[in-house]
């Protein structure tokens, strides 16, 4: 049952199929190039790209912009601590710039550390490289089958945790990160036995235990409906279970805080804090904004109390899940069971006469673009190269925007893409940018000669 109405609306148009080819081109066959107006659905990402609720719009109007002891970040700052469990907030212009405050504190004092994470997401591998660590994933192994029936398949491997103390030892491993859901494992939750787990480990190890807690509520949600011992819990009592394990979390509120800019880092280790707050007024600013506008921090406070109501996350994980199997009806190939932010699709299976040097996932990015305007975007070995990552298509749906029609206008275009997969050519790299972790945001490609 939809737990909301509309209030304002935004016209949107299908460029026709000449422009559209015309855009791709000029893109250099890259959709972040693409202007958002030749978009048709945006399903690129769920990044500050929802619909905020009434009370949050009020709140806006109410923002108090004092550069110092602003109202509205006292009202942020309540918010963390009643919902999430934490006393001490660092606000940052965005979830890349919480991290930046965070790993850039954390791995300045362990040259060549290593940090393990159950999958690094691509600015957080980025972020932890930046700072001369080498980032190591440690999904368990279901993560990598689409077709696994698991409940928890974004969970960390103990296993693969130990092998990489072992292997560098335990002085080379400052920082344990666990990403709730695991967004680059297709959005799949985390159970908070595996989270318990990884604290332990961190702790037997000496080791700073951080919670990129981006989709926390969404992973609340899964947790209640999986985990046995949590069944009678509501989201927020889950949520702050969870997330009370870490010795910080790392977070964009342009996901579970409902906003569209915005992030933080919390602790209640009041050294870290400090240390944390140093860094944040280099990089982001006074650390009651950081890098924020008053009235953004006012509309997070209230997004972050609506996103553990469990009618709003009920509706948000549901809806994409029906998206999912709209997806599964057309015959596409779904990675299962759908996770809480988005679809993924599996190009390598959909474009099985295409090797993975040519891009699978991006060929069938482009193509679901030239064919129906919808841009998602590639989480394979374009975006992750060097990694053991399947070819997967993130199809990211924004909070409280879209509607049953226009997932059923994206069905219609897989379905049409998939039943002429053979004519789709592969893709090559033309322009390649200096930072590998972050290529697909900028790197040129264009389609492979036959």
């Amino acid at each position: 049952m939809v737990s909301y109405k509309s209030k304002s609306v935004e016209r949107i148009s299908l460029p026709s199929r000449e422009e559209r080819e015309r855009n791709l081109q000029q893109a250099q066959y890259n959709v972040f190039n693409l202007p958002a107006d030749a978009v048709f659905i945006d399903l690129l990402t769920d990044s500050g790209t929802g619909a905020m609720s009434d009370e949050q719009w009020a709140a806006l109007l109410r923002g108090d912009e004092a550069y110092a002891g602003s109202q509205s970040f006292e009202r942020l700052e309540s918010a963390v601590s009643d919902v999430m469990g934490f006393e001490h907030v660092i606000p940052a212009h965005q979830g890349r710039g919480a991290e930046n405050v965070l790993y850039g504190t954390l791995l300045g004092d362990t040259p060549d550390a290593v940090v393990p994470n159950n999958t690094h997401f691509d600015t957080t591998r980025a972020h932890v490289a930046n700072q001369g660590a080498a980032p190591v994933d440690c999904p368990v192994p279901d993560a990598h089958d689409p077709d696994a029936d698991e409940p928890f398949k974004g969970n960390t491997s103990l296993e693969e945790l130990r092998a990489v103390v072992d292997d560098v030892g335990a002085d080379q491993v400052p920082l344990v990160i666990q990403t709730i859901t695991n967004n680059s494992a297709a959005g799949q939750p985390v159970s908070v036995d595996n989270t318990r787990r990884v604290r332990e480990f961190a702790e037997e190890i000496d080791a700073t235990f951080v919670i990129d807690a981006c989709r926390f509520a969404e992973n609340a949600y899964f947790v209640h409906q999986r985990e046995d011992e949590f069944s009678d819990a509501t989201i927020e009592e889950i949520a702050r279970e969870q997330l009370g394990y870490a010795d910080a979390i790392v977070m964009s509120g342009k996901k579970d805080g409902l906003v569209n800019t915005g992030g933080f880092v919390a602790t209640n280790d009041p050294d870290l804090f400090d240390r944390c707050k140093q860094r944040a007024i280099l990089y982001e600013g006074f650390p009651t904004y950081g890098g924020m506008a008053g009235r953004d921090l006012a509309a997070m406070a209230v997004g972050l109390r609506e996103a553990v109501t469990e009618t709003y996350v009920a509706d948000r994980v549901e809806q994409v899940r029906t998206f999912g199997s709209l997806l599964a009806d057309v015959g596409a190939p779904v990675y299962t069971p759908t996770g809480g932010h988005a679809v993924y699709l599996d190009a390598a299976e959909a474009l099985p006469h295409l090797e993975a040097t040519a891009f699978p996932g991006q060929a069938l990015v482009c193509a679901l673009y030239r064919e129906g305007g919808v841009r998602g975007v590639e989480l394979g070995s374009f975006a992750f190269p060097d990694t053991d990552r399947p070819e997967l298509v993130r199809l990211a749906v924004p909070r409280r925007t879209y509607h049953r029609e226009h997932f059923e206008h994206v069905a219609e275009t897989v379905k049409t893409v998939l039943e002429n997969s053979g004519a789709i050519s592969g893709l090559e790299i033309a322009t390649d940018p200096a930072i590998p972790e972050l290529r697909h945001f900028t790197a040129g490609l264009e389609p492979v000669s036959p």
